[in-house]
């Protein structure tokens, strides 16, 4: 029996990392995320009949999403797999997860290997493995069940927009739904999320908040050295490669501060707008879907173990307090003002604060009011 714990898929990722310099946390996350995102069912294509209809509903709804915000983005979408999204998501996140990587880059210092030749090479490259691994786990249980980018609230690098039509399908089917009604949900929702997330200001502004609560995240992550050596045991490493959904388990939600109210207030506005405003322009098109209502309140807050880690490990929660907050929030600015107001998202001023998220008349004052408007 071979003494190597790295075997198949994983031996061929250590092998990688030894050769590829510091790029190569990014070809490990990605290895293991495609391998998580293929699944039991290896992943198929959407059926062209439903990429054809979700074309035929985009123009319509990106009318609605033009019409709201001012801004005209065409009605572009790609209908994709898991692996696409998985692939996708990664790439968008890549910039935010390095200072993460680096982070890990001096952990062999610290470990007394005396003369084994195997552990000294295992501990030179085991910080950016652990973290490729960690962060391939995220990515591949993201796209489990996610629609599309705009689970996450992350400044995004370009203005694609994809949507995996089997997880929509799956929704769709679950909640005994109207394909149409889903569609139109889920293309508004990402043509919104596309459109606010890659203005230069909005971006600029997440990234700001960004720096502060990744480094949180980075902490409570807790001592990676302690958790590299409890897996210098072969069998330990073995173990995790073998059930890479354990990963999962290891990340923690930051403690709250100053930065992470910041960015779960600016996250959560941004989640709940896209929501509402979905909804909303669901309506104009096909009427008033209560159940569509309800069946996406309770998806958003079960069985979300992927997105909640990914955007763990931006120091943002998912759930809790805050987004009841930010729907409160939402809905008191489009009674107010019409969902309308919500065009200062496209500006770098327009975030909330953690105080004016229990306080929408400052935040609508102050946007109102800046000399960007």
């Amino acid at each position: 029996m071979s003494d190597n714990p790295f075997g198949g898929m994983f031996g061929d990722i250590f092998s990688m990392l030894g050769q590829q310099g510091p790029d190569a946390w990014y070809t490990t996350a990605s290895q293991l995320a495609l391998n998580i995102a293929r699944g039991t069912d290896d992943d198929p294509n959407p059926l062209p009949i439903e990429r054809q209809r979700l074309e035929e509903l985009a123009p319509l709804v990106a009318r609605h999403v033009d019409s709201l915000l001012g801004v005209a983005r065409g009605a572009d979408v790609v209908a994709v797999n898991r692996s696409a999204l998985t692939l996708a998501a990664l790439e968008q996140w890549r910039p935010l997860m390095e200072p993460m990587v680096a982070s890990t880059t001096t952990i062999g210092d610290g470990l007394d290997l005396g003369d084994n030749a195997m552990m000294a090479q295992m501990a030179a490259t085991l910080g950016p493995l652990f973290a490729g691994f960690q962060m391939g786990s995220v990515a591949g249980h993201f796209s489990e069940r996610a629609w599309s980018l705009a689970a996450l609230p992350l400044p995004r690098l370009d203005a694609r927009r994809l949507l995996v039509v089997n997880n929509l399908a799956s929704f769709a089917e679950a909640w005994s739904l109207e394909r149409d009604e889903v569609y139109v949900f889920a293309l508004a929702q990402e043509f919104l999320a596309s459109l606010v997330l890659t203005q230069p200001g909005t971006g600029d502004a997440l990234r700001a908040l960004l720096i502060d609560s990744v480094r949180e995240s980075t902490k409570a992550q807790g001592d990676l050295l302690t958790k590299l050596q409890s897996m210098i045991n072969p069998d330990d490493i073995a173990g995790i490669m073998e059930n890479p959904e354990s990963l999962l388990d290891g990340i923690e939600m930051p403690d709250e501060t100053d930065a992470t109210r910041a960015i779960n207030a600016a996250a959560s506005v941004l989640l709940a707008f896209f929501e509402a405003a979905a909804h909303a322009i669901t309506e104009a098109i096909l009427g008033p879907r209560p159940i569509l209502v309800e069946a996406y309140a309770r998806h958003r807050r079960s069985d979300a173990r992927g997105e909640d880690a990914a955007a763990a490990l931006f120091g943002i929660s998912t759930q809790g307090e805050h987004h009841e907050q930010a729907a409160a929030f939402v809905s008191a600015i489009k009674n107010g003002h019409t969902l309308g107001a919500f065009d200062a998202l496209l500006r770098v001023d327009g975030l909330p604060s953690a105080d004016e998220l229990l306080n929408p008349d400052a935040w609508i004052e102050r946007v109102t009011n800046s000399p960007l408007a």
